[in-house]
């Protein structure tokens, strides 16, 4: 993890104190969706949604096999289309919220 590192200066009742504050560039649980991330979403997403289709064309058609041929055909495409619809989200900042560094975790040691 890279930090950002800015030189502060805290009063202090003896006089003036110079620091080193150590931020973190990133917070844990924050940020943008890794590829890794996309693809095993795309995977669970898909086996529950094909689930639904082979429950949903069984119902409708009384047919088992067709439930599972439509499921078959669907899983591939939506897949792609899912994982693309992912990967275009992960690249916009739109609708994330910005995450202050609380001061607990700013690591404070004497400057040299």
């Amino acid at each position: 993890m890279t930090e950002y590192i800015e030189q502060i200066v805290i009063e202090t009742p003896d006089g003036e104190l110079q620091v080193d504050a150590k931020l973190p560039e990133h917070i844990e649980g924050t940020g943008h969706a890794g590829k890794k991330r996309s693809i095993v979403k795309t995977l669970t997403w898909r086996i529950i949604a094909s689930t639904d289709t082979v429950i949903i064309a069984t119902f409708l058609t009384g047919d088992p096999l067709i439930g599972l041929s439509i499921a078959s055909i669907e899983i591939v495409t939506k897949m792609v289309l899912y994982y693309l619809h992912e990967r275009g989200w992960a690249g916009l900042d739109w609708g994330l919220e910005d995450v202050d560094v609380e001061i607990k975790r700013v690591e404070i040691r004497p400057a040299h």
